[in-house]
Parts: structure tokens; sequence; C-alpha cells
């Protein structure tokens, strides 16, 4: 008896003691938030105080690609070997059904080898993403009642646009339309079933061939980045700078040689909804032709280049020289490219000096010059006229325009 009274006591006294225990709660949560607010876990909502915002410092923040590790995806020559798919074999078997005794042979013919294409797309701009080896899928076996085996699918192999092919140094195509494709490698032919040795002298034919095996080469891959002119210079003569002022390419920039480490390709965008497409190569050096340097092997991305130009530095004290060791490396890789039309480019004009150099460059050297300041943006359209010029007086089949009058 005396342990059913206790019980309602009991049990009223547990909930004053949570109640309790919820009133002590919420004073201390009330100290911490007067004496500290920023030490509190909680974050209420607000769409316009800073205070209850997440923290720079632990938000995620995209970091900026160097042109190192541009470098490392940028891949304009690849070796690779191309195997197409075997062909099925051909199935050797005979018809049994019931009341059939004689049913004849029934194995079907295999399927063909997939074969490998090169097709290409204008989203690839190297060979980075290029395996070494490519295996086409092969096709499968012929089976009973006449059945074919299905054939392999073809394998695609996405390539940028200037794609060359070669095989042993010779050029076998020049892939430099968008979606152009070329069969690398054949898929081997699937082999016959019994069925196809059926004839009236032999009518059980135990003969079933296997499928070919498909071809295989070996294939060199060369990139030349298709452009419409394409900037040659020494280092820091501001090539990168003048195509961010010319085009919206953004390659990088610093005071320091060999900046740029890979070719770029600016689009400069007219009026009248002409384009023209300007590349920029990393600067070479005297003797690059004996591999100082880069080296010269960048320089087949101008190859397919209309008209060059050659960017000077009116900051040497000499730039002339500049200009007669540029057109000598160019000799000695290709003795076509300096016969090539092109424009002196004479950059940063911005420096105290420049102007009196520019004087002297005009006096020693021949041909057009276009004195340009890559930072201020001085003469600039001049430089974008000029270039608009030899654009329409160097079309493809000797095309003539009218000339262009603004930009």
């Amino acid at each position: 008896m005396l342990t059913l009274h206790l019980l309602p006591r009991l049990s009223v006294l547990s909930d004053q003691l949570r109640q309790c225990q919820a009133v002590i709660y919420k004073c201390i949560y009330l100290q911490t938030l007067l004496s500290a607010p920023h030490l509190s876990h909680h974050r209420h909502l607000s769409t316009s105080s800073s205070l209850c915002a997440k923290p720079p410092h632990l938000a995620k923040m995209k970091k900026d690609v160097t042109e190192k590790k541009l470098k490392r995806y940028f891949v304009d020559h690849r070796k690779v070997r191309i195997v197409g798919g075997a062909g099925g074999n051909g199935a050797c078997c005979f018809l049994s059904e019931p009341r059939k005794e004689f049913g004849g042979p029934d194995g079907g013919d295999g399927g063909n080898g997939g074969s490998v294409i090169f097709k290409v797309d204008p989203c690839v701009k190297s060979f980075s993403a290029v395996s070494p080896v490519y295996q086409g899928a092969e096709g499968e076996r012929g089976r009973s009642k006449n059945c074919y085996g299905k054939n392999g699918e073809t394998l695609y192999i996405k390539v940028p646009i200037g794609t060359l092919v070669k095989e042993d140094g010779v050029v076998l195509v020049d892939l430099s339309t968008p979606g152009e494709e070329f069969v690398a490698a054949h898929g081997g032919s699937g082999g016959k079933g019994n069925r196809f040795f059926l004839s009236n002298e032999n009518r059980a034919p135990m003969t079933a061939t296997p499928g070919d095996h498909g071809e295989e080469r070996c294939l060199q891959l060369e990139l030349k980045t298709m452009a419409h002119a394409g900037m040659v210079g020494f280092p820091n003569a501001g090539k990168s700078s003048l195509l961010r002022l010319l085009t919206n390419a953004r390659p990088a920039v610093a005071d320091y040689p060999f900046t740029t480490l890979n070719p770029h390709v600016g689009v400069i965008n007219y009026q009248d909804h002409e384009q023209i497409a300007v590349a920029d190569v990393p600067g070479i050096i005297e003797g690059a032709h004996m591999n100082r340097g880069l080296g010269l092997s960048f320089l087949r991305h101008i190859e397919r280049c209309r008209f060059l130009l050659y960017v000077i530095d009116l900051a040497h004290p000499e730039p002339w020289s500049q200009l007669h060791s540029l057109q000598f490396e160019l000799r000695q890789f290709d003795e076509g490219l300096p016969l090539r039309p092109h424009v002196i480019v004479a950059n940063k004009l911005d420096l105290p000096n420049a102007r009196k150099t520019l004087e002297h460059l005009r006096q020693k050297a021949e041909g057009k010059i276009i004195a340009v300041s890559a930072l201020t943006g001085e003469n600039a359209e001049e430089l974008v006229i000029h270039l608009r010029e030899m654009y329409d007086g160097h079309r493809p089949g000797g095309k003539k325009t009218e000339p262009y009058e603004g930009w």
C-alpha cells in the first residue's frame, strides 16, 4: 500500500526536475550568446547580415590553372597503335528437329570486326585524351539455325582540327574539316559457317572458316593549329599581351621568359561578322633550330598561317637584329616561311626611349612596320585593320573583296 502512495509523488518530482533542467540550459545558452556570439555553433538564417554568412576561409574557391599545368594537358604529337577488331568464327552445326532426319547444315556466318576511325571534333584541342593503343570490337561467332554473328561496333577516336595522320613519315590524311573521318584500321571479315559450303556435290559440309584478324597499324599524329595569322617573336616580346588586347584569349602573362609554354589561338571579330584567327606560339631564341630553349617544335602550328606577325621588342637596343634572327630561325625550319606575307609589329611603344628606337628600326628594316602598345592599346585599331587587309588580299583561290573601312 505504501508503494502505491509513493509512485504518484515520484512521477511529479521527476517532471519538476526535467523542467528545472530545461530552465538551467536556457539560461546557460543565453549567457553564451551575450558573452561571445561569434563562438556559437548555431547559424541563424539571414539574407542580409554578413555575420551569419559562411566564413570566407571555409568557402571552397576554384584555383587558377597555371600555364605549366595547362602544358601537361596540351599534347601536339602522339604515336598510336591501332588494331581492328577480329571477325567472328563461322559455326558448324546441323539442323536437329523432330521428323527432320536430314535437315542439313545450318551454321551461320560470324560477324565482321569493328573498325577504328579518326573523327574530327571541334571541342577537342589536343591529343591529351588519345590513348597509345586502340583495339576494335570483335565480331560475334555464328550460331545454329543460320544465325549470323553480330558485327563489332565501330570505335571512334576524337581528334582536333588540323590533325595530320602519318605512317612511316608519309602523310596519309590531313583532317582539317569538322566532322571529317578517316578509317585508321579496318575490322576483319567474319568466318563462314558450314551452310555457306552447301552444294549439290557436298550435301553435308563439315567445313567452317575462322574470322580474319583486324588490320594493325602504327600511326603518328601531329597537330597543326588552324589560324590565319601567326605571331612569332622572342621571349618577353609581348606576344601574349598583344593577343589579350586583340582577342578574347587569355594566355598567361608574366615578367619572365617562356611564360607561354603551349600555343594559344584567339579570334578577332569584325563588324561585318568576319573572323580572323591569330596564333601565339612560344618564344624562340637564337639557335632554336639546334634545339635550344623550346626549339622549333611549336613552329609547326604556324605552317598553315597565311601571313605572319613579327613581334619586335622596342626595349631591345637593336630590335632590327631580333628581326633578322627570327627570319633566320624560320628559314632553318622551313625555307618558305620567311617568304610569306608579313607585318612587323613593334611592341612596347609606351616605354620612354621606344620612339627613338622605332625610328632606327624603320631605317634598317624593310616592310610594313606598325608600332603598338599592348599595355595602353595605342595603335591597336591600325593593326587590326591592317590584318583585315592582309586577310582579304590573301584569300584562298585569289578571291578579292571590297576594302574594309571600320573595325
